[in-house]
């Protein structure tokens, strides 16, 4: 009998890689997405869509679902301080209301997607999950109090956190507000990559990796709640340098006022089983060969801050 699984942001960058893996493994996939940012994902015998804001699930049964994977959030800084109150709801609130949904409807396994901005800036090299948490922007404290929620119910439910670097590579739903590949987009279609700083520093891990995490906390039962995944902590001008080597582009450095520096150290999520199978090398190639393939065409559905802001301006959320 196969395993039904729940995936909030099911359409999302993620997600759609994400449902596509589940499918290939012989699950069957619900999945809830408001598709805010268009929907690549195609609907079998395998996958069903509801289309539907998670803040709204009063009349949605979990019954029979083994686990939710619950990626739905308004993502990453700009996005989230263009409307705060709805990233609260959003982030925060409807975190609760699906634990408490998964656990009345029995649903065993809960994973979370929060994000490994969470710790703030840190001077530490080695960005284990024993530090503390201090969120610097108001996205990093709705992750933080949404894994602090969600693991007030651990003893109800089994609840793992994945805390991940900034995710790379190509899906069809892409975003090209991530760092390797907004910079690997830029040197293809602008022959310049604009590099502000360059110093910062930013933990990574490739869309593949990060699928592949979601699928092993769904297959293993983990007891530990909390695991960072990522991994090449380099500097933006060092992504960029990358790139270079493999696109005929100029790197175009201007001063900026970001010192922000992330670090993470994965040792964790290594110990329970993970491996780790791709790089930002192997993104920057794939990229391209999309990209020259005609894969990757430049809109507003691909940058989270534009699409919102538009969707804000047209009374499309509230």
């Amino acid at each position: 009998m196969k395993k039904k699984i729940i995936v909030t942001g099911c359409c999302g960058y993620v997600g759609t890689e994400l449902c596509k893996l589940l499918i290939k493994n012989d699950y069957e996939v619900l999945g809830i997405d408001t598709c805010w940012y268009g929907n690549s994902l195609k609907e079998n015998n395998n996958f069903k869509l509801l289309k539907l804001d998670i803040r709204n699930i009063e009349d949605i049964s979990f019954l029979g679902y083994e686990a939710v994977v619950h990626l739905a959030n308004i993502a990453n800084d700009p996005a989230v301080e263009l409307k705060p109150d709805l990233s609260w709801e959003v982030n925060v609130l409807s975190s609760k209301l699906l634990i408490e949904k998964s656990i009345k409807d029995k649903v065993s396994k809960f994973i979370y997607a929060s994000s490994g901005s969470v710790y703030g800036l840190k001077d530490e090299l080695n960005v284990t999950e024993e530090l503390s948490l201090v969120p610097i922007s108001v996205y990093n404290k709705t992750k933080m109090i949404s894994e602090r929620v969600l693991l007030s119910y651990v003893d109800k439910i089994n609840i793992n956190i994945l805390r991940p670097a900034t995710v790379c590579g190509y899906s069809d739903k892409m975003r090209l507000d991530l760092s390797v590949n907004m910079l690997t987009f830029q040197a293809l279609k602008n022959k310049k990559i604009n590099v502000f700083g360059g110093s910062q520093i930013r933990p990574n891990v490739h869309i593949l990796d990060m699928i592949n995490a979601y699928l092993l906390f769904l297959k293993e039962d983990v007891s530990e709640n909390i695991f960072n995944i990522g991994f090449e902590n380099i500097s933006i001008l060092d992504i960029a340098k990358k790139i270079k080597s493999k696109v005929d582009t100029v790197i175009n450095i201007t001063d900026s006022n970001d010192p922000r520096s992330y670090r993470l150290n994965s040792d964790k999520i290594m110990s329970v089983g993970f491996k780790k199978n791709y790089d930002i090398d192997f993104a920057i190639d794939e990229l391209i060969q999309s990209y020259n393939d005609g894969k990757i065409k430049e809109s507003d559905d691909l940058y989270a801050i534009k699409k919102l802001r538009k969707l804000v301006e047209n009374g499309k959320v509230y």
